[in-house]
This record gives structure tokens, sequence and C-alpha cells, in this order.
């Protein structure tokens, strides 16, 4: 996955919100939606960016989808930030 398409996924605070809402379980897309004040259509653009990102997921049950976290995208990111944190780190200590 792009690191680009991750950030840009992450720069927005309401795909931040709904990731966190998603680290406490699946949700599907009405339950995620009516913890904002947007349009339906505007969660749903949303998280279609997410699922492109590689940080969320779905599953369709009957007919609704349910969304969860994909934490290996954000571990990799994490693991991206603690290296670069650690050479700038040992930048300032030379």
């Amino acid at each position: 996955m792009a690191m680009q398409q991750t950030l840009r996924a992450l720069a927005d605070p309401i795909r931040r919100d709904i990731l966190n809402l998603l680290k406490k379980g699946r949700l599907s897309a009405g339950e995620i939606t009516e913890h904002f004040t947007v349009t339906a259509a505007a969660i749903s653009r949303h998280l279609s960016v997410l699922k492109e990102a590689e940080l969320i997921r779905d599953t369709r049950e009957g007919k609704f989808i349910y969304y969860e976290l994909c934490a290996s995208v954000l571990e990799e990111i994490m693991l991206w930030i603690t290296d670069l944190k650690g050479e700038s780190d040992h930048a300032e200590n030379e």
C-alpha cells in the first residue's frame, strides 16, 4: 500500500474519528453515520477512502455492510514514524 494514500486518508478528521469508533469493534455504515452530522453519502465516501487505503475492511451480512479496523497498515505507519523519530534523535545526539 502506498504510504501517500494512507497518510491522505488519515489527514481528514472525520476519517480519524471513524477509525476511533472502529477500534472498539465493527460497526455498520448506519451505526457509523449516527455519530456524525454529515450525510450518509459523505460517510460512505469517507469509508471508501479508508477502504482504498486498506485502513478498514468490510464484510457484507445480509443487507448490512460491517466495517472493522485493519491494524496491519496502522502498524506499518507507526513503525515508519518510530523509525523516523529514532533517526532524528540519533542526528541530534551527534
